[in-house]
């Protein structure tokens, strides 16, 4: 009876953990399916299944289009992001610096500030300044989303990195700039690898921000959702696949390439 009793807590959990993954693999798992589809609607019975949606899409110049601009810009965001939360993560470990905890509530204050919220000062921001909307706002409202999870990857790897590299590196004539491209920036490496490529993500994920602060060309999420007002596609599908599958690999082979450095 105890052993009933014990193993029920642990049963539960395991019954609600893969509920829980049902519940987010489901929904993708149908949006794959249905983009084999054969007829030109979304609805079960799939009935024929076919590859041609797939060949449709890869030769939809709007949506290559899209997809360059979205890397675009995911790199151009991805730049702006490391250098600026390396430096706020160097400045919160440096000696000496006063109001070390309010800096880093000031640089993770984007990533729990609501999307819409964000999106909407961001509007403003630019407006009051008289920066035009299209990829320059577009860039500097990702970058802000972007910066705080990079600050908390560098400044987790900065705080296990032992002192005496850096003041070895002073001792042998070094200076602080020489140091920090010779010593901490490759001590930084996997953690600013794990960052740039959860910055990308972010950057290509994003809607909310690139719907308020973007011009006339779209980006990837803004293209599929012009697609979905004129009605759902088995089309529409596909291209959510090849983002979804695309997206998923670049995570896993970032999480790959990061825990090889960590070993090495």
């Amino acid at each position: 009876m105890r052993n009933l009793f014990s193993d029920a807590p642990r049963a539960s959990l395991t019954a609600f953990y893969w509920a829980f993954i049902l519940y987010l693999l489901l929904p993708l798992t149908l949006m794959m399916a249905m983009s084999f589809k054969g007829a030109n609607f979304v609805a079960f019975p799939i009935g024929e299944w076919t590859f041609d949606w797939y060949v449709k899409v890869m030769q939809d110049k709007q949506f290559l289009e899209a997809c360059l601009y979205s890397i675009m810009i995911a790199g151009a965001t991805t730049l702006a992001a490391t250098i600026l939360g390396v430096w706020i993560a160097m400045l919160i470990v440096a000696e000496g610096v006063r109001g070390q905890v309010i800096i880093f509530a000031l640089a993770c204050l984007p990533a729990v500030v609501p999307g819409m919220i964000s999106a909407i000062s961001l509007r403003i921001f630019i407006s009051t300044i008289d920066m035009p909307t299209g990829t320059a706002a577009v860039i500097l409202g990702h970058t802000v989303h972007a910066v705080p999870f990079v600050v908390v990857m560098a400044l987790t790897r900065l705080r296990s990195m032992p002192g005496n590299l850096v003041d070895a590196a002073r001792d042998l004539g070094a200076d602080s700039v020489v140091a920090f491209f010779r010593v901490t920036l490759p001590y930084l490496g996997p953690a600013l690898l794990g960052g740039m490529i959860f910055c990308v993500l972010l950057s290509i994920d994003d809607f909310v921000r690139t719907f308020f602060l973007g011009g006339y060309r779209p980006t990837l999420p803004m293209l599929i959702f012009a697609k979905v007002q004129g009605g759902m596609s088995p089309e529409i599908n596909a291209m959510a696949t090849l983002v979804l599958v695309v997206t998923a690999a670049v995570g896993l082979y970032a999480e790959h390439l990061t825990r090889r450095a960590r070993t090495r």
